[in-house]
């Protein structure tokens, strides 16, 4: 099994469906999806009792058995049932199938509670499967009413009330799954005025408008309005009685030779189409769903109508967007601390080394955030995972530090040994014996240069080292017969110049430092503004793609009104296209300006770097002396910890 998978070996119950109509949540189907990390592509039936739902779906999981089947006149499935499944055709998707409890069972007594159920099945799934019995006829399309109450049982937006949702309800095609009418036990010939017909020709058939203006037209062509608006997307199959009546009660235990040619043969279509054609779960945009997420929008969706509400979809989508999007700032950092920690062997040789390291490291948590992160909120998770690179990069930094140092100070010491040991056993207290004092100590320190390995902390180790010796040097100095009260003037200013000249470079390199960390700061900067506008363009052309293909099938149904006589319904989806396109066009340019806005607060970020930088340039130029030391940066210059 690949990672981020969770097949399941039988289906087990999603969400229950109580007595008292309250839908519950299962936390052991939670838990499989929320360990699939992988797009889900959600397959869900839905239909009246007792018509066969469940062995169509155990067909799709590619098994016999699974979904439970009745054999008497009451309903089987209660709530929504799940089944994660390989995918047959695509190894980097898991196939999700969902088993709803049928629909107008008369022991239940609660409509309601089946308009949620048929909602639900729209809200989770990539492609609806609606199952029904003999002929798609009137009698079939009212059976089906649910369909006509969805702006009654999901809304777009919160920010509108219920009317102008019923009036513009061209953005729900937007969310709504692939549609399958699957009639079962269908016997009749595929003719229409005696012409031969494909399954799509006879269901666009049956959904074609009756003419009049009285309230029973009205009514009658209701259904046909709602499925035509809200599923531009549409299929058909039919499918003839799988066995004799006797056998139907152990179906699931028959052979493939003991069911009917009529009934195989469209069965197999229907599974490759399924298999071929279905889509994954995606959210506006077009990001891919995981089955975390999936798990999450039930919890939206289900917590919504326990608490008498109308599951909204804007909310469910931005309380999804925080959740992943936070979560994709976790596994970014994850990433970042396992590279670093793989890559980097502290000390290193430079700092240069840790700051190329860590610039890959990067690269790689900040491409992975990307791939996870959508919605309108991506800066502000993105500026949060920049401002914690920014400090573990700091940790590393001084870590590596603190690494070089104690590395060097143990080296020193080690090789200080005999020195120190001269010094206290007076070696070096007579005459001629601060010479041979410097001379041991130089060539202690040529082999301390010699030493691999040592850090970025070599230099200041050593300078460290050398000032602690300087009281016993000025000792050995004074106490040393053999020089002059001169020639010990001259030693002095000439040991005080040295540790000037060490000072300096070592000031230099401390600025040094400083200018690679600004430019690597600036780098940084410019990559992650670089990312997220290319997420927004690739968001932008997810969009439009995704825009174009429902223009083209409202387009489609716009020919069909004209051609059924209906111009002013033709009309109407005019409209509806006209708004489809402006809403995608106000969607993008809010997104942009979003980013827009955002630049002018991202780019001080490096300007304070650069003039840290700049502030210490001007302190090494008016200090000279080995004195010296860089005075505090500008207030603010430094990275400052949330």
């Amino acid at each position: 099994m690949a990672p981020g998978e969770a097949h399941m070996a039988h289906p087990i119950c999603f969400i229950e469906n109580l007595p008292d109509g309250r839908l519950v949540l299962r936390e052991e189907a939670l838990a499989v999806l929320q360990r699939i990390r992988q797009p889900v592509v959600v397959v869900a039936i839905v239909g009246l009792y007792r018509t066969g739902k469940s062995y169509l779906m155990n067909r799709l999981a590619g098994e016999r058995k699974g979904f439970s089947l009745g054999s008497t006149v009451q309903g089987n499935t209660k709530g929504i049932w799940m089944w994660c499944r390989p995918h047959p055709h695509r190894s980097d998707r898991t196939l999700v199938l969902l088993d709803t409890e049928g629909l107008g069972d008369v022991g239940k007594g609660n409509t309601q509670n089946d308009a949620w159920i048929f909602a639900l099945a729209i809200l989770l799934s990539s492609t609806l499967v609606y199952n029904s019995m003999g002929t798609i006829d009137q009698n079939a399309l009212e059976q089906l009413h649910y369909v006509s109450e969805l702006t009654q049982k999901i809304r777009i937006t919160s920010s509108r009330d219920q009317s102008q949702e019923d009036e513009d309800s061209s953005e729900f095609v937007r969310y709504f799954p692939a549609f399958i009418w699957a009639v079962r036990d269908f016997t009749l010939d595929l003719e229409i005025n005696g012409r031969p017909v494909s399954e799509d020709g006879y269901l666009e058939n049956a959904l074609k408008l009756q003419k009049g203006d009285t309230e029973l037209i009205r009514r009658c062509n209701l259904p046909r309005l709602c499925i035509r608006k809200f599923f531009p997307s549409r299929k058909c199959f039919t499918f003839d009685r799988p066995t004799s009546r006797k056998n139907l009660r152990r179906l699931e235990e028959l052979e493939e030779e003991d069911l009917e040619e009529e009934f195989l043969e469209p069965v197999a279509r229907f599974c490759d189409h399924v298999w071929e054609t279905s889509t994954c779960k995606t959210v506006p945009g077009g990001q891919a769903v995981t089955g975390a997420m999936l798990a999450n929008l039930a919890k939206a969706y289900v917590g919504a109508i326990n608490s008498g509400e109308v599951p909204c979809l804007e909310n469910a989508f931005l309380a999804l967007a925080e959740i992943e999007n936070a979560a994709a700032v976790r596994e970014a950092l994850s990433r970042y601390e396992e590279e670093m920690q793989r890559r980097v062997a502290l000390p290193t040789g430079s700092v240069e080394e840790l700051l190329r390291t860590h610039a890959e490291c990067e690269r790689e948590a900040a491409g992975a955030f990307m791939a996870r992160a959508f919605g309108a909120n991506i800066k502000k998770f993105q500026d949060e995972l920049t401002h914690e690179l920014n400090w573990k990069k700091e940790e590393f930094r001084q870590r590596n530090e603190a690494v070089s140092f104690d590395r060097c100070m143990a080296a020193l010491e080690n090789l200080s040994h005999d020195l120190e040991s001269g010094v206290r056993a007076g070696r070096f207290s007579v005459p001629g014996g601060y010479k041979q004092f410097l001379e041991e100590q130089r060539q202690m320190v040529e082999k301390y240069r010699l030493l691999p390995d040592k850090g970025v902390q070599a230099d200041k180790a050593l300078e460290g080292f050398l000032k602690s010796k300087e009281m016993e040097a000025n000792s050995i100095l004074l106490a040393d017969m053999a020089l002059s009260e001169k020639e010990k003037e001259v030693e002095a200013q000439r040991v005080q110049a040295e540790a000037a000249q060490r000072q300096q470079e070592l000031l230099e390199q401390e600025l040094a430092r400083k200018k690679q960390l600004v430019e690597d700061q600036e780098r940084s900067h410019e990559e992650q503004i670089r990312l997220l506008r290319e997420k927004m363009e690739e968001d932008k052309e997810r969009m439009k793609e995704e825009t174009e293909r429902i223009v083209q099938l409202k387009l489609q149904e716009q020919k069909k009104l004209l051609e059924e006589g209906f111009y002013q319904k033709a009309k109407d989806m005019e409209d509806e296209i006209r708004k489809l396109k402006e809403n995608n066009n106000s969607i993008f340019a809010i997104c942009m300006g979003t980013l827009e806005k955002a630049l002018p607060y991202l780019k001080p970020l490096a300007d304070q770097g650069m003039q840290y930088y700049m502030f210490h340039n001007m302190a090494k130029a008016a200090n000279t002396s080995a004195a010296a030391s860089a005075p505090e940066p500008p207030k603010g210059a430094g990275p400052t910890k949330k």
